[in-house]
């Protein structure tokens, strides 16, 4: 279980990380689910071609000898950028009254089982402050 609820504390746990807080320091609990960048893979395709354009016009390269390499090198950067199928990457946030902020990635696979007690932890909190609300209206 990623978020374990009681009357007065939520705990969270994923991998080695583990954290509490009371049940009224938590300002924000959200998902995040960000577009995967692929920078370093782009950097090293424009200096593969850059290098590869600087051996064509600068350099007396007989047989054109840079061909070979460069095309292996584009085959492993294709292979980097495209050997995982997973587009985004997923974040748990969680800001505090303290305005402390916990930013943990989790895995695609563990993001629908999280997303669900996600939402039952915002129903409890839900029905806490409705509880609160009737209480305060009553007296």
């Amino acid at each position: 279980m990623f978020i374990s609820l009681t009357h007065d504390q939520v705990q969270f746990c994923y991998g080695s990380i583990r954290w509490q807080y009371d049940f009224n320091e938590i300002a924000e609990l959200v998902l995040l689910k960000r577009k995967k960048t692929y920078i370093l893979e782009n950097c090293a395709f424009i200096a593969v071609t850059a290098f590869a354009y600087y051996c064509m016009l600068f350099t007396n390269v007989i047989a054109l000898y840079y061909i070979t390499p460069t095309l292996l090198c584009y085959a492993i950067l294709i292979i980097l950028r495209f050997h995982n199928k997973v587009d985004f990457e997923y974040y748990v946030v969680v800001k505090d009254i303290y305005k402390k902020e916990v930013v943990v990635k989790i895995s695609a696979s563990d993001r629908p089982a999280i997303g669900k007690q996600i939402d039952q932890y915002l129903n409890y909190q839900y029905d806490q402050i409705v509880q609160k609300t009737k209480t305060r209206t009553s007296k």
